[in-house]
């Protein structure tokens, strides 16, 4: 026997009310039903001097502490890895909890489980969301006690960039590229890294096409740059530009397009771009940092308003997908 359609309708609107308080918890929207992504609260961290870290113990070195899912920690895992700073900072890997909605720290650091006691452990306000990445020092000025130096990737990326190391690496912000690093910020930032959430997030069809237009209007620009004066989106040289785009273009195919509609268009169709991934991908180390099994499992299990089945679809091989020849438009 079929459902009276009363019931279905009824149901339905229960579940639309449910959903949209669930999304107030989870993606704060304006009143068009556009997603805005709440400001990070720390963002005046500074790189230390050379001479600062040199007579510290190991355990003392300041922490890097990520997540594998989060696009914005890996920008900073990405510099930590290409500038080499493993000698003087230590980098700590958080698991999502996704029961308990909070980022689980195993094992233990400076006494604490998660990264919201080690924010409170570093006398943050209460109203500071315990988020990755964090950077934080466990010998603040040699005080003997920690201090979250800032939460916010693209300011930290900048800062890490500067990072004291005994390796030699390339400026991946160097002064003579910075003015188009910072148009490039600006363009992506927005249409792109925080596009993809606003297309996921939108709570209504006008929000999810204003942000799905904006965001391969954006991808058109990146590719239409790449094809003039590639290989890398401000020229010859690698730079901040390419690793704030690379966390979000390489969990395309793997969450964004199946769970939050970012479909009009594969990335294939955008052959430079295609190239430019894949370029990225095969530097040195690049690939370490990159889980795609991780970006599944807490994307699609710990998102429930998007997938409230918690279903966590299979995927393609990372590797495979990426190097693929891209078809013939």
């Amino acid at each position: 026997m079929s459902i009276p359609p009363v019931v279905v309708a009824t149901a339905r609107m229960g579940w639309k009310w449910q959903w949209n308080q669930l999304m107030n918890g989870l993606a704060p929207a304006d009143k068009n039903g556009s997603y805005r992504r709440p400001p990070s609260q720390k963002q005046e961290a500074r790189s230390p001097l050379p001479e600062e870290l040199q007579t510290r113990e190991a355990d003392q070195l300041p922490r890097l502490i990520v997540g594998r899912s989060c696009p914005w920690a890996h920008r900073t895992w990405l510099v930590y890895k290409l500038c080499n700073l493993e000698n003087s900072l230590r980098l700590v890997i958080a698991k999502a909890d996704h029961k308990a909605g909070q980022w689980k720290i195993d094992p233990p650091w400076l006494g604490c489980n998660s990264l919201l006691a080690l924010y409170r452990r570093c006398n943050t306000p209460p109203s500071h969301r315990a988020t990755v990445p964090a950077l934080i020092d466990p010998n603040f000025e040699s005080k003997n006690f920690p201090k979250l130096l800032g939460n916010e990737s693209a300011q930290l990326v900048e800062v890490l960039n500067q990072w004291p190391t005994n390796s030699n690496t390339a400026d991946l912000y160097p002064p003579k590229l910075q003015e188009d690093i910072e148009k490039w910020q600006t363009l992506l930032q927005t249409s792109v890294n925080d596009g993809v959430y606003r297309c996921g997030f939108a709570r209504n069809q006008a929000a999810y096409d204003k942000a799905c237009v904006e965001l391969f209007e954006a991808i058109k620009q990146v590719e239409q740059s790449l094809s003039r004066k590639g290989p890398w989106l401000c020229g010859e040289q690698l730079t901040l530009a390419d690793i704030r785009l690379f966390p979000t273009l390489i969990r395309w195919e793997m969450v964004y397009m199946p769970l939050f509609g970012c479909s009009q268009q594969p990335l294939w169709a955008f052959p430079n771009l295609w190239e430019w991934r894949q370029r990225l991908f095969a530097l040195p180390k690049v690939e370490e940092t990159c889980d795609a099994v991780a970006w599944r499992e807490d994307y699609f299990g710990a998102l429930f308003p998007l997938n409230p089945s918690n279903l966590i679809p299979s995927g393609p091989d990372l590797f495979t997908m990426v190097n693929a020849i891209a078809p013939k438009m």
